[in-house]
């Protein structure tokens, strides 16, 4: 395994710095850069060890391709896992790789794809990865799908839930659940106030030691591996806007505390983050948000090119006009900054 990943490594200097020369942002912010390129040839102008954490929601396995590239499932796998070296020659040590995807049935028959599990088995066995923690997204607010098998037959519960992969390339990637703590439960705020009142520090029968630290307010309870975000991008401000001056809006977008979530969990502010399937730019906006440099890379020029409405979505239409002339003409213009919270 190491020689092959030398073997890349080699070949990344050789190629890096010509590929550098010939890219160019669509556009740039503060914090970020947003490129129009196949992300397999960008990452090779990386720097090696330069990354903290590569995020992203690839296209997924579907059986009917969508507008914005997917593969199908019998050479998915494959496809997918092919950007594994490039990934793991950028990561840090300390860095982590974060995919998430969406689950699918096989072709014809009310039963579950293994795809996804076998971009994880791949990654880990083939490319040396390691799988620090898997997530699962629940999107309560996804349509009951697939029609045939759930609203038709009516012979599945609707797929609502996403596989999320945290890779990182060694056993002790950075992290940190301080930074992203969710709210106490109305029962925890109530032993909070009286502790006393409502347990008695010993072992329980499960083994578990309660003991008097139990009662301390940490500011907030860690998260589970459940991550529960409704997606209404359908309904957002980037969708509208792309309709008001006549862009082609990303179809399949995931909502921005998915990466906020990661980059919080898995880097610190300055750190850099990159999205190599970014398609309306989700990423970079959340990366921008919370003081992460960012790179975004997405095949498509349209999408990237429409992205830049994430960075200044409070302009009046006449001004983004004039920003998207000046992407048109290859100005690759400076956004100003969105206002970032540091976290």
């Amino acid at each position: 395994m190491r020689n092959i990943v030398t073997a890349f490594e080699l070949e990344s200097k050789i190629k890096g710095s010509k590929i550098q020369s010939m890219l160019k942002p669509v556009f740039s912010t503060h914090y970020g850069e947003a490129f129009a390129a196949d992300s397999m040839q960008a990452l090779q102008a990386f720097a090696p060890e330069s990354v903290d954490l590569v995020v992203t929601s690839p296209p997924f396995a579907l059986l009917r391709e969508k507008d914005y590239g997917n593969h199908s499932q019998d050479r998915y796998v494959d496809w997918l896992c092919a950007f594994a070296p490039a990934v793991r020659n950028i990561l840090k040590p300390t860095g982590s790789y974060v995919i998430d995807l969406g689950g699918a049935y096989r072709r014809g028959l009310p039963v579950r794809s293994l795809y996804n599990f076998r971009v994880l088995l791949k990654h880990i066995d083939e490319q040396g990865f390691h799988l620090a923690e898997e997530f699962f997204w629940h999107n309560p607010a996804k349509l009951p799908s697939p029609i045939e098998w759930v609203n038709k037959r009516k012979l599945r519960a609707k797929d609502s839930v996403n596989t999320v992969w945290w890779l990182s390339k060694t056993e002790w990637p950075k992290a940190n659940i301080a930074n992203v703590l969710v709210p106490y439960s109305e029962r925890m705020k109530t032993l909070l106030r009286d502790a006393k009142k409502f347990y008695t520090p010993k072992e329980r029968p499960s083994g578990h030691d309660i003991s008097e630290a139990f009662n301390k307010d940490n500011g907030g309870a860690i998260p589970s591996n459940l991550l529960q975000f409704a997606n209404c991008e359908s309904n957002g401000t980037y969708q509208r806007r792309c309709r008001d001056l006549n862009l082609k809006p990303h179809p399949a977008r995931f909502p921005r505390m998915l990466p906020e979530f990661f980059i919080k969990f898995l880097t610190d502010p300055n750190d850099l983050v990159v999205d190599i399937f970014a398609g309306s730019g989700t990423t970079g906006e959340a990366a921008e948000m919370l003081g992460r440099r960012w790179r975004t890379i997405d095949i498509d020029p349209e999408y990237v090119r429409a992205s830049v409405l994430r960075f200044a979505i409070d302009r009046p239409n006449g001004e983004m006009a004039d920003i998207l002339k000046a992407i048109a003409e290859g100005n690759s213009p400076k956004i100003e900054p969105l206002q970032p919270q540091l976290i």
